[in-house]
């Protein structure tokens, strides 16, 4: 077993090599290459990444192949690439149709299955402060980040149909406060409303809370229930999550052209040095005070990471996060 993961490994760095190597003697002037030895050294490569998927089977290392694949696609076949993209639209309409019934029976268990509404309270306090104060402080390190970096800065979107411009209406603070609450929790849900689902999901969860025993129990061994199959009915929708990605990215650089990845890695870099200054100063502490298992927060959050950063929806990501989270002991 220990021979074949090390051929593997051997097998995907010779590759990786020779593509690499392919593409700089290209690039540099130095020796005349055809395009077909360029086009065979990179799906030689994408072959290796491939039986390294094979080999690990874990799905964070399938999403990253998948999404190589894609990005190789999109620049070999444009045409093909953009009509990849309703595979991807199918994907983020799976992850949303979770995101409401998880969220409405996992707040539900967790407030009604707590006897002192007191103690649950204090608990939803103290995350909306620790929330405000550190969302306020990751939004001054992005906003220097950004303005630092200049990423993006130069990139020509394709221009966008007549018909296609949506005029945004500005929202008065009565307006905000008012959508803030269900007026259909059916809606609201038809709407992708997840604030409003959260407040209706809050509300009955105190509700249920305050009934007696014998009637909340059957009703919060619904939401246990639901909640659980929602999880599974996750773990089902992730299975479909590395065609989905690989389409995103197809589609992606098939429509804007293989530049706009040098734009998004260009994001990227600016992102992990806001997120490592935002671990360094605000996370790390905490997670100390906390005593959070850092090893392991860091395990539970690369996948949804990967999944947000390739379908750029962070509803992607909500519903493998949240199994995550609860895996690692999160309440």
């Amino acid at each position: 077993m220990q021979t074949l993961k090390t051929r593997t490994v051997l097998f995907l760095l010779a590759t990786l090599s020779i593509a690499a190597l392919a593409a700089a003697l290209k690039f540099s002037g130095l020796v005349a290459i055809p395009p077909e030895v360029l086009l065979a050294s990179r799906w030689l490569a994408i072959a290796g990444l491939v039986g390294y998927g094979i080999k690990r089977r874990s799905l964070t290392a399938w999403i990253l192949v998948s999404m190589v694949i894609g990005a190789e696609i999109g620049h070999d076949l444009p045409a093909v690439a953009v009509n990849l993209r309703t595979f991807s639209l199918v994907f983020l309409r799976m992850i949303k149709t979770i995101i409401a019934p998880l969220l409405f029976s996992t707040l539900v268990v967790g407030v009604a299955g707590h006897a002192n509404l007191k103690q649950v309270g204090r608990m939803g306090v103290k995350a909306l402060l620790y929330f405000e104060i550190v969302t306020t402080i990751a939004l001054f390190i992005g906003l220097a980040a950004i303005n630092i970096s200049q990423a993006g800065k130069g990139i020509k979107l394709p221009p966008v149909p007549a018909h296609e411009k949506i005029e945004a209406k500005p929202e008065t603070p009565s307006e905000i406060i008012q959508n803030i609450f269900p007026e259909n929790i059916a809606k609201s849900i038809a709407d992708g409303q997840v604030l409003q689902v959260v407040v209706f999901s809050l509300l009955f969860g105190v509700a249920l809370a305050m009934l007696p025993e014998a009637k909340r129990r059957p009703m919060l061994a619904i939401a246990e229930s639901l909640s659980e199959t929602m999880f599974k009915f996750t773990n089902i929708v992730m299975m479909f999550a590395p065609v989905g990605v690989g389409c995103a990215i197809a589609y992606t650089v098939g429509h804007m052209g293989l530049g706009i990845l040098f734009h998004l890695f260009e994001l990227l870099a600016t992102l992990y040095a806001a997120l490592v200054v935002f671990i360094l100063v605000v996370l790390l502490p905490v997670a100390l005070i906390a005593r959070v298992p850092i090893k392991k927060f860091i395990a539970a959050v690369a996948e949804p990471v990967s999944i947000a950063f390739a379908t750029t929806s962070s509803e992607a990501a909500l519903p493998r996060a949240m199994e995550a989270m609860e895996a690692i002991g999160v309440p």
